[in-house]
């Protein structure tokens, strides 16, 4: 084994990568990555290589088991996702490469944000916080305070959410855009910010505020066409922000200019939930007759709250 191992195995990573941010945490996104952690293994164990290219491996084996825990915990598939977990920390530890324990940190955050453990997840942001890798890189510690802001919201600790999205934008304008780095976190910029506030502030009921924010995200986005999953979230938050605030039209306008083809996953859970919400709000409303009857074509369900 050697350094063209490494290098295209790199390259898969890259390419999974490309397609969780194209279309979100599919099956065969997870199914996908499992297959390359176990690629990553095989080489470790019927291969000779230096310490070195060991740790390189182990990395991308953690890696790919990041990308797969995600992908997992994107389409509910909770049993699945833990599973992803506990190999993703075992790899990330065994290959001593902080970035690795960084990622898994972050997405061991999200998934316990999912299950509801709102304080594991905060524990979770904690820890990654304290990395190392946070000193080096403030484009790592950035996307750590705003992780933490989310979960601060799920706590209703607003004070503590402001802090923590202050923080990230400070260590965000010291970041360098030009550094070697995973691709993993090559989404993260302003937009990716803009993103995580938007959804603490959501949270918290900042429908003002989530507003501004989803629509400077929207502006960064039309500059980055690959975050396609992404752009569709911000303008998820932005109807939601929209509707809260009394316009009815422009929310239902906002969202229906996501293309229904994307309608899985995450995203289709947010479509739903706005779609609950509109019914909730506006029963009566042309415009959410409308708009229900076209989630129903489309395969979300519909009823009446």
């Amino acid at each position: 084994m050697g350094l063209a191992d490494v290098a295209r195995l790199a390259a898969k990573l890259t390419e999974v990568v490309d397609v969780d941010h194209r279309h979100g945490g599919t099956q065969a996104l997870e199914n996908g990555a499992a297959h390359l952690v176990r690629q990553a293994l095989d080489l470790q164990q019927h291969g000779s290589a230096s310490t070195r290219v060991r740790g390189k491996l182990y990395a991308l084996a953690a890696a790919f088991a990041s990308s797969a825990l995600w992908a997992a915990t994107d389409g509910h598939r909770f049993t699945a996702a833990e599973q992803h977990l506990h190999q993703a920390v075992t790899l990330a530890g065994l290959s001593a490469d902080p970035a690795a324990r960084y990622h898994v940190w972050g997405l061991a955050g999200g998934l316990y944000r999912q299950l509801g453990r709102h304080t594991d997840a905060l524990a979770a942001a904690d820890v990654n916080r304290a990395l190392s890798i946070n000193r080096r890189d403030p484009l790592f510690a950035s996307l750590a305070h705003v992780s933490t802001a989310v979960h601060h919201a799920d706590l209703t600790d607003r004070t503590a959410v402001l802090r923590s999205i202050g923080h990230a934008q400070d260590s965000l304008d010291r970041a360098d855009p030009s550094l070697p780095r995973p691709p993993w976190i090559r989404f993260y910029d302003q937009a990716g910010l803009d993103l995580f506030s938007l959804m603490s502030l959501l949270t918290l009921g900042q429908w003002t505020q989530a507003e501004a924010r989803a629509h400077h995200a929207l502006a960064v986005l039309r500059h980055r066409p690959g975050l396609a999953r992404n752009r569709y979230r911000v303008t998820i938050h932005l109807a939601r922000a929209q509707l809260e605030q009394g316009a009815l039209e422009a929310a239902t306008t906002t969202i229906a200019t996501i293309p229904p083809n994307t309608w899985h996953g995450r995203t289709g859970r947010l479509i739903a939930a706005f779609t609950t919400r509109t019914t909730a709000l506006s029963p009566d409303a042309a415009e959410t007759r409308a708009w229900n009857a076209y989630a129903r074509h489309h395969g979300i369900p519909t009823r009446r709250v």
